[in-house]
């Protein structure tokens, strides 16, 4: 699948901190490249707004890999670590909720240390961070100007039945067998403090079991919104398919000229499962081409 896109160039310009919001730290990162050098892509930040990115559960930034650098030409690309993920330290005082992670994000995106220009913002939210972009969305409309759903139903009903028994059967005890897996590598290099990964799996874990039905909300959607999947996801395709229906499209004929369709997208990426669309580089040009569509 790789040599369907060049490699990415390199990253030119990033700059990273921690920002305080709603009483705990959220971790950003900020990239942008161009083949001009760092002068160039110090212009390119301003063509587009930024696109911000959000992660899966136990992960980060770097769950997205080279597609961070593929997404980062001509515009800026703001990773986010949200609550006790990654470099943002851990929140053991706060339950982990969508809605609050999606008021975390709205004011670490009005923040002066992320200076976002003019306040709006593209998002793409993978898997979990897919549940925190869509809530981003519908209670902060006036932030997002488009939005990528990846791997992300609208209710926890559009997981695979043996997805949710997944998530059902897991709690703080996984915590320990979690440490053998690539998830923990990496949360261990990039944690403030990696005594805390019980914190996070014990905040995830209790999260994945919250049984959320989002359908009224997310039909009013305001931004133009891409639904992607896997055609070999945890969410099964007709899940992506009632969603994309669910906001108008797919109901009826284009016509020759268009008219037929709506603002909103669906993209289900060949060969992907829910472990590795967010590497594929197909989602990297998906969401290119989706972003740059004109508003009108």
């Amino acid at each position: 699948m790789s040599s369907l896109m060049p490699a990415a160039m390199p990253i030119t310009s990033t700059t990273q901190g921690r920002s305080g919001v709603n009483g705990l730290e959220l971790a950003w990162q900020s990239f942008a490249r161009s083949e001009g050098g760092p002068d160039s892509a110090a212009q390119t930040v301003a063509v587009a707004p930024p696109l911000v990115l959000l992660h899966g559960g136990f992960g980060s930034v770097e769950m997205f890999g080279a597609n961070v650098a593929a997404l980062a030409g001509g515009r800026r690309v703001l990773g986010i670590d949200l609550q006790s993920h990654g470099r943002s330290p851990a929140a053991p005082g706060r339950p982990m909720r969508f809605q609050d992670m999606a008021d975390d994000v709205a004011a670490l995106i009005a923040h002066p240390d992320l200076a976002v220009h003019g306040g709006r913002v593209d998002v793409l939210g993978f898997s979990l961070g897919g549940g925190v972009a869509l809530r981003l969305a519908i209670q902060h409309p006036e932030i997002v100007r488009r939005l990528v759903l990846v791997s992300a139903p609208y209710r926890r009903a559009g997981w695979h039945p043996e997805m949710t028994a997944g998530m059902d059967a897991m709690g703080p005890e996984f915590a320990e067998p979690l440490r053998q897996t690539p998830m923990f590598a990496v949360y261990q290099a990039l944690a403030p403090n990696v005594d805390d990964w019980p914190v996070l799996v014990t905040q995830v874990t209790t999260l994945l079991k919250d049984d959320y039905d989002w359908s009224a909300e997310a039909a009013g959607l305001v931004p133009a919104t891409m639904i992607v999947a896997g055609d070999a996801d945890g969410l099964a395709p007709r899940s992506a398919v009632e969603f994309f229906e669910l906001l108008g499209g797919g109901l009826r004929d284009a016509s020759w000229d268009r008219s037929g369709m709506t603002r909103h997208r669906l993209a289900i990426l060949p060969g992907s499962t829910h472990y590795d669309i967010n590497l594929s580089p197909l989602l990297a040009q998906v969401t290119a081409a989706f972003l740059d569509e004109p508003d009108s």
